[in-house]
């Protein structure tokens, strides 16, 4: 993503979601939810396959 979206506009898209969750139920979750697509991709290509809290997506997303 070029530009990193701040951790409220991807939780925005993420509402509903109980942690912990799999990547694959998040980025359905994000897709239903109208998450534009390089979001969507970001969170596909993460090396993460579960996350535990909002948090642990912000730092994949970041690349930390």
């Amino acid at each position: 993503m070029a530009d990193r979206p701040a951790a409220i506009e991807v939780q925005k898209y993420l509402g509903g979601v109980d942690y912990p969750v799999s990547k694959d139920q998040l980025v359905s979750t994000a897709r239903e939810n109208g998450a534009p697509d390089d979001l969507v991709e970001a969170l596909e290509n993460s090396d993460q396959d579960s996350f535990d809290a909002p948090t642990d997506v912000s730092s994949a997303l970041a690349g930390e």
